[in-house]
């Protein structure tokens, strides 16, 4: 029986194929390469190149493989294009897990893995966040999240196709060898446009708004490392595999760090000033982002390893290798 992770060529998707190699699972990768790359997939892996709203695309994968659980990494995910171009977003992200749930259902695929996010609470009513509170998504790209948790849920009761929805924060870091790592085009993750300056690429980087409610005005968020998030993912496939019901965790340090403090500990491990330049805030961002993961810890057993200079250190060393990213 394989895996199939959805959207495998992508940044966090391509680690977790990594970590699924590491246990042993035999892994079927599909993806349309509109944001992932090729070469993040192992050549020993199964690639198809196709989208995730085509069934034509779905039937050959769900037909030529035995799929046992899926994992979905394959959503838009930039807040700021979600602004600017809502139905794209609810397009892909929401025509797409129909479209999935309905290859799995007619497959009899019962399992599957969610990466959701913490943009489906909005602007949170108290830090840390619990997987219960108000969700408010501030932007179209949470609000699609959330549409797609719904459906989910809805879906499991009419067919029994469990779930774990894992609604994580902001991710940064690279796979230990540095050979695969964050390659976005356009770059707009902060821990990437951070490194950018010391690499060479821009005189300084951007700070999009410093009146936030913070401790120092700009915003706050939850940072976990992309190995920390796909350990998650490995726990939540056991917990499935054991029969257990549809779950929805949080996942987080539970510790927030402030764009300006991101900065500063980039300068301590690239030994690099990183000139800072304030900027206008950016629409639909909250002002604070941290988790309470303590339902992952209690049900699933997870309990992430890295913290932050280890974080941004492993990016460092990817980046520092490939500086055109997957264009080298």
């Amino acid at each position: 029986m394989s895996i199939l992770v959805i959207g495998g060529a992508g940044y966090i998707g391509s680690h977790n194929v990594r970590a699924l190699l590491e246990r042993g699972e035999d892994v079927v990768v599909l993806d349309n390469l509109s944001t992932g790359h090729r070469q993040a997939v192992p050549d020993t892996v199964a690639f198809c190149e196709g989208d995730l709203r085509s069934e034509r695309d779905l039937e050959k994968v769900f037909s030529a493989h035995r799929i046992e659980a899926v994992l979905h990494f394959a959503a838009f995910i930039e807040v700021g294009e979600s602004m600017k171009k809502p139905l794209k977003y609810f397009d892909n992200n929401v025509v797409g897990m129909i479209s999935l749930l309905e290859a799995m259902e007619r497959h009899g695929v019962d399992k599957l893995v969610f990466s959701s996010t913490a943009a489906v609470y909005g602007e949170p009513k108290r830090v840390p966040i619990e997987e219960d509170d108000p969700k408010a998504p501030a932007n179209p790209y949470g609000e699609s999240k959330l549409m797609m948790e719904r459906i989910m849920e809805w879906t499991h009761r009419a067919t029994g196709i469990r779930s774990v929805t894992l609604r994580y924060f902001n991710v940064g870091g690279a796979y230990e060898d540095a050979s695969i790592g964050e390659d976005h085009r356009p770059e707009s993750h902060l821990i990437p446009l951070i490194l950018q300056v010391p690499l060479g690429k821009r005189e300084h980087i951007s700070v999009f708004g410093n009146d936030y409610d913070t401790e120092d005005g700009s915003c706050v968020r939850d940072y976990l490392h992309v190995m920390d998030l796909a350990d998650a993912h490995m726990k939540a496939i056991d917990y499935l595999r054991e029969g257990n019901d549809s779950l929805i965790c949080n996942l987080g340090n539970g510790q927030g760090f402030s764009v300006l403090e991101m900065i500063e500990a980039a300068r301590r491990v690239t030994g690099h000033p990183v000139p800072a330049v304030m900027a206008a805030r950016r629409p639909g961002a909250p002002a604070r982002l941290v988790a309470s993961s303590q339902r992952a810890r209690e049900v699933l057993g997870w309990v992430p390893k890295y913290g932050i200079e280890e974080i941004i250190r492993s990016a460092w060393k990817w980046h520092q290798s490939h500086p055109e990213g997957y264009g080298d």
